[in-house]
Order: C-alpha cells, then sequence, then structure tokens
C-alpha cells in the first residue's frame, strides 16, 4: 500500500474543480444511454460512473 501524503486537515479539491468532474461524468452518463439496452461490460462501466458521479455528489455536499 502507498502511503497517503496528504494530511487529513488539507483542503480537498477547489469547488470549480469538482463541478467540472461532475459534469464530465454527468455527460459520459448522457452520451452512452441507449434504449435498447447494454451489454454487460456496458453496464459495469455505467456502474462505475454513476458510483463517482455518486461520490463526487457527497464531496460537493460537504463542501457546502
Amino acid at each position: 500500500m502507498m502511503p497517503n501524503h496528504v494530511p487529513a486537515a488539507a483542503p480537498g479539491l477547489p469547488a470549480a474543480r469538482l463541478d467540472v468532474i461532475h459534469d464530465c461524468l454527468a455527460l459520459a452518463l448522457d452520451a452512452t444511454e441507449r434504449p435498447a439496452g447494454y451489454t454487460r461490460t456496458e453496464r459495469e462501466a455505467r456502474s462505475y460512473i454513476r458510483s463517482a458521479l455518486r461520490q463526487t455528489c457527497k464531496l460537493m455536499e460537504a463542501r457546502a
């Protein structure tokens, strides 16, 4: 395991950066949306994107 060199009290990403990340993740979900369904690989990838989007939203709420 790699050591964490960032102290716990260090500030996180700037709010503007979190906004950009959020928008990119939302666009990725929108761009890959299909009414006909998804392959297993696509479902898995979209699941990871949704998870990252949820985590980004939590970080944004914590900064508010």
